[in-house]
């Protein structure tokens, strides 16, 4: 049985060994020591963590929800039956944005990050990626109201493999994924602040359907699972957006909001300027643009 959410009108299941062990896809080159991991998470020069990026199911009680609006994950996402085009790269810039608790005494988890697959294959949402590649950032509360910060990368069904550089808020990152020969992808994520950086290279079998740049609160991975709690966070601005080497050209349909358990707005980005940067902003229903 699937401990995910229902996807976009698919459902997220993990790859269970004979030995009930969530499979994770090992690297053909990496910048540092990878290893092979279980959901329980090994520490290593890149580590697993208790968390998982697939696209939540836009339903309350069975309902659709606005097409605009998402369980996880607000910013925008374009599908190829929009742009009749196949995603073989994707890439962007954003400030790491400071994380600061909502709710006394909870946990807190957000996500920003860029990816190729996972998402909606036109804006009216009629059918999804089954496949996600991404990389990102991470800022979480703790319950007593800690922040951290951290960079990672994933490959849908695997969760999150945690990087070993450190970011901070007001740093600016720029990422990008790359189909480089047959179904190998890279992922480069590099902090423009301190110019500390990753590289991966890794084999995956992408539908190369969707493309996106997204703000998310991720699933937590646990005896409880369930979408993490939005932390308030500064302002995110998204810049330099690419899909295919060139300007996505994103356009308001294509944006995304992230809404709570009730269906209330808690995230929601800002008109595109240029086609390729946006803001995105927690906890408000709209956004002014950049």
């Amino acid at each position: 049985m699937s401990i995910y959410r229902t996807v976009r009108r698919r459902l997220a299941l993990p790859i269970i060994t004979a030995a009930g062990i969530l499979a994770v896809a090992v690297p053909l080159a990496s910048s540092g020591a990878v290893q092979s991991a279980s959901a329980a998470g090994h520490r290593a020069a890149f580590v697993t963590t208790d968390k998982f990026h697939p696209t939540v199911a836009i339903t309350k009680d069975g309902t659709k929800l606005a097409d605009s609006q998402s369980d996880n994950w607000s910013g925008y996402n374009q599908g190829i039956l929009d742009t009749e085009k196949p995603f073989s790269s994707v890439s962007g810039q954003w400030v790491v944005p400071k994380a600061t608790q909502h709710t006394a005494g909870q946990a807190e988890d957000s996500a920003t990050w860029i990816g190729i697959g996972g998402g909606c294959l036109n804006s009216s949402c009629d059918a999804s990626d089954s496949t996600l590649i991404q990389a990102g950032t991470e800022q979480d509360v703790s319950a007593t109201g800690v922040a951290s910060y951290d960079a990672w990368y994933e490959i849908i069904p695997a969760p999150e493999i945690e990087s070993t550089i450190t970011v901070h808020p007001g740093d600016v990152i720029d990422t990008a994924i790359s189909s480089t020969a047959g179904a190998l992808w890279k992922i480069n994520l590099t902090d423009k602040t301190d110019g500390q950086s990753f590289t991966e290279t890794l084999p995956y079998s992408s539908d190369e359907s969707t493309a996106e740049w997204i703000e998310e609160t991720p699933t937590e991975i646990s005896t409880s699972p369930g979408l993490a709690a939005l932390p308030n966070l500064s302002k995110v601005r998204f810049t330099d957006a690419t899909a295919n080497g060139v300007n996505p050209n994103l356009v308001a349909d294509q944006a995304m909001q992230l809404v709570d358990s009730a269906g209330d707005p808690i995230a929601t980005p800002s008109a595109p300027v240029k086609g390729d940067k946006f803001n995105d902003c927690a906890w408000a229903t709209s956004c002014a643009a950049p």
